[in-house]
C-alpha cells in the first residue's frame, strides 16, 4: 500500500514524524496508532498492521512521539500524559488533510495512551488496544536500574528501541498519576481489547481489568501463542483481521460502488516474504487470502499455489452455476461438492483429436450432488457444469495485457 510522509506539531509544538499507510483503492475511514513505550512507528508490528488495514481501506496515521526517534522535541520533558495530548495533536492534523480519524489502535503503553486520549475526541467511535496495561506505571520495569537514578537525580538514560534517551521524574510521577481504570467506565466508543495469554511482558491479567472497566460495547481476542511485540508476521496479520472485521460494527466500511465496467474492482498482490514466495492477496477492503508455493519448491506452504487458487476458482464456480440452475428449477438439490486437480499432461493424451506433443494443462472435477434428485436431473446439472463461466474462460483463448505501473517516490 502506498506510504506517505508527514510530519504535524507535536503538543509542544514539536515538529512529530509521521507515515501515513494509505489505500489503494476507496479510502473508507481513517485510524491513528500508537506504539508502545520502547518502540517507535517504524516496529514491523505497527507497519504489517498499517498496511494489512489499508490494504481494507482504512488509512492509518503512525507517529514517533515527542522526542523519539524522528520527532524532535525533548523526551526528558514529556510524560504519559503529553503522550496523550500528541495523539489529539495527531487527530488534528488528520482532520485539517480532510481525513477525520474514527478509530485509535494502541499497542502496550501506547494502548493505554489511546484509552486516555479518547476522552478528548468526541468523534472517535472504536477504540483496539495490544497488549495494553491496565495501570500505566507498569512500563516502568523497562527502566531497570535507571529507576532510581531518576528519582534520586531527576533524570536518566534510557535505552528505548536501541535509542538512548533521557527519562525524566515528570514522566515517573505521571505515571503515578490519576488511574486509568476509573475513566473508562465513561468510554464511549467501542472497545476491542486483544492481548496474549503468554505475554510475558504485561500480562492477560491487564486485558482482564481493562476489559471488566469499560462498558459495552466491549470485546476480547485473544492473541494465542503471539509474545508482547507481535514479532510473528502472522500475529500482526491476524490482529490486523480482526480489528477490521470487528470495526465493520462500529464504522462504516461499505466501498462505494464500483465504476461500470470494474464490477470486481482491483485484486491486489503484494509480495510478503523477500526470501520465499509468500503473497498477500487483497480482493477490495473485505476479502484477503495468501499464496505460496509448498516447501518442496522453496515456499513456506502458508497459502495455496497459483494452480491451487486456479483450480479453486473453477471448482466454486461450477458449484455456484449447479446451486443456481438448480435453485430455478426448484430441483431437490441439498449440497455440492467439486474436487478439482490439475496436473500437466501431453496434448495427444487431452483428447483423441489431438496430435501434439505440447504439454498442456487438464483440470479434473468429480462432482458430488447430495439430494433427491431423479437420474435426468443428475445428467442435466453434469451438463450444466460445462457453463460455468470460469470453466468456459479456461476452455477460450484468453489475452493478458500487462503494463508496468508508476512508482510513487517520496517528495
Amino acid at each position: 500500500m502506498p506510504i506517505e510522509t508527514h510530519r504535524f506539531a507535536g503538543h509542544d509544538g514539536s515538529s512529530l514524524a509521521a507515515r501515513l499507510d494509505t489505500p489503494e483503492g476507496p479510502h473508507l475511514a481513517t485510524a491513528i496508532f500508537a506504539h508502545c513505550f520502547s518502540c517507535g512507528k517504524d516496529i514491523r508490528s505497527a507497519k504489517r498492521i498499517s498496511s494489512r488495514l489499508a490494504s481494507m481501506g482504512i488509512a492509518v496515521l503512525r507517529f514517533d512521539f515527542t522526542g523519539l526517534f524522528g520527532s524532535e522535541g525533548s523526551f526528558d520533558q514529556t510524560s504519559f500524559t503529553s503522550n496523550a495530548q500528541d495523539l489529539v495533536a495527531a487527530a488534528a492534523y488528520l482532520e485539517s488533510l480532510g481525513m477525520p480519524a474514527s478509530m485509535l489502535i494502541g499497542h502496550s503503553l501506547g494502548g493505554a495512551a489511546v484509552l486516555r486520549a479518547a476522552q478528548e475526541l468526541p468523534d472517535i467511535r472504536a477504540i483496539a488496544t495490544l497488549g495494553a496495561p491496565a495501570d500505566p506505571a507498569h512500563v516502568t520495569h523497562l527502566f531497570g536500574p535507571a529507576l532510581e537514578e531518576i528519582e534520586r537525580n531527576g533524570s536518566a538514560q534510557v535505552s528505548l528501541g536501541g535509542v538512548p534517551v533521557n527519562v525524566g521524574e515528570a514522566f515517573l510521577q505521571d505515571l503515578k498519576g490519576p488511574a486509568l481504570l476509573p475513566t473508562l467506565k465513561d468510554l464511549k466508543p467501542a472497545l476491542l481489547v486483544l492481548h496474549a495469554p503468554r505475554d510475558e511482558i504485561v500480562s492477560i491479567d491487564n486485558a482482564a481489568e481493562i476489559f471488566m472497566a469499560a462498558r459495552h460495547p466491549k470485546s476480547f481476542i485473544t492473541l494465542d501463542t503471539a509474545d508482547h511485540m507481535l514479532t510473528d508476521a502472522a500475529d500482526a496479520e491476524y490482529a490486523a483481521e480482526m480489528i477490521a472485521t470487528w470495526a465493520g460494527r462500529y464504522i462504516d466500511l461499505s466501498p462505494p460502488a464500483p465504476p461500470i465496467g470494474a464490477p470486481e474492482g482491483v485484486v491486489r498482490v503484494t509480495e510478503a516474504d523477500h526470501d520465499g514466495f509468500l503473497q498477500d492477496i487483497s480482493a477490495g477492503p473485505h476479502h484477503h487470502i495468501t499464496a505460496d508455493e509448498p516447501l518442496a519448491y522453496g515456499g513456506t506452504n502458508k497459502g495455496m499455489s497459483p494452480y491451487g487458487l486456479l483450480s479453486a476458482a473453477l471448482g466454486a464456480c461450477t458449484s455456484m452455476t449447479l446451486r443456481m440452475f438448480a435453485r430455478r428449477k426448484k430441483w431437490p438439490l441439498a449440497s455440492v461438492y467439486v474436487d478439482v486437480t490439475h496436473n500437466k499432461v501431453h496434448a495427444q493424451d487431452a483428447t483423441t483429436c489431438n496430435t501434439s506433443t505440447e504439454k498442456i494443462d487438464r483440470f479434473t472435477r468429480r462432482i458430488t450432488l447430495e439430494g433427491p434428485l431423479a437420474p435426468e436431473q443428475s445428467a442435466r446439472l453434469l451438463e450444466i457444469a460445462d457453463r460455468c463461466p470460469v470453466h468456459q474462460t479456461l476452455e477460450r483463448t484468453s489475452v493478458i495485457e500487462t503494463r508496468l505501473a508508476e512508482v510513487k517516490t517520496d517528495s
